[in-house]
């Protein structure tokens, strides 16, 4: 099977997802699934299924559970399948990458004349609404 074919399935993208946090147990795994997608949990071991046999991921047991890992060499396959491709996006990428430090470079300068706006402090104290006792001095 192709890794796009792997990866063209909502739930088995949302596996890896969960597992590209760290190593998870297939009943974690299954847990968020169902609640996710409203599937049983054979569905869910029939995905865990296709993404360790396409090697995507590794398990090992732990005694009585099953601990699942993501496996990152078919993700580089998948990474390098779209090479050819990335001259489409790429610069779009790059304009919005600069776009978005253009705005926030605005905001920083905006913030900063909003700061410089603000009178300071005055510099004498302000008269005591009270005398004050000549023996604390």
């Amino acid at each position: 099977m192709h890794a796009l074919d792997v990866l063209g399935d909502p739930v088995r993208r949302r596996i890896l997802e969960l597992l590209a946090d760290g190593e998870r147990s297939a009943g974690d795994i299954g847990a968020a699934v169902q609640a996710e997608f409203g599937i049983s949990q054979p569905a869910v071991s029939q995905h865990l299924r296709v993404l360790r046999e396409a090697g995507f991921t590794s398990v090992r047991p732990e005694g009585t559970r099953r601990l699942y890992a993501v496996d990152p060499e078919p993700l580089a396959a998948a990474a390098a399948w779209f090479d050819p491709f990335r001259r489409f996006w790429q610069p779009h990428l790059d304009a919005l990458s600069t776009e978005l430090a253009r705005g926030k470079r605005e905001r920083r300068r905006a913030a900063e004349r909003d700061a410089s706006r603000i009178d300071p402090e005055p510099t004498e104290p302000a008269e005591p609404n009270e005398p004050t006792d000549p023996q604390e001095d």
